[in-house]
């Protein structure tokens, strides 16, 4: 077992060892032993730059900016897409356009 060291949000020193975590009982904070699933958890989110290099986030609006063929039909360049959801894969923008849902490539959008 690890020695429990001190908090690093609250930075007291009132703390224990549950399994794999270290606990703080006067703020509530959970942390790992090794001291990397915080940075894990951030490195694993996904972050997305639109085609002009803008961060995209969850429910962000956004604008087709080429044709897009899809499933027999074409999405038209400047079609506007509302709260657009970010999603791990190869198509990482999932959106609805005109009721339809699709994945996209962010780059082909702009945020708006």
């Amino acid at each position: 077992m690890s020695t429990p060291s001190a908090c690093p949000v609250c930075t007291l020193e009132n703390t224990y060892q549950d399994g794999a975590l270290f606990i703080c009982p006067d703020c509530g904070h959970e942390w790992a032993a090794d001291g990397a699933a915080g940075e894990a958890d951030e490195e694993t989110a996904p972050v997305l730059k639109d085609a002009n290099g803008q961060l995209l986030a969850d429910g962000d609006s956004a604008i087709l900016i080429k044709d897009l063929k899809v499933r027999g039909s074409v999405l038209k360049q400047g079609t506007k897409i509302k709260s657009i959801r970010l999603v791990p894969g190869d198509h990482p923008v999932d959106c609805k356009i005109d009721g339809q849902g699709y994945l996209l490539k962010a780059e082909f959008i702009k945020k708006t």
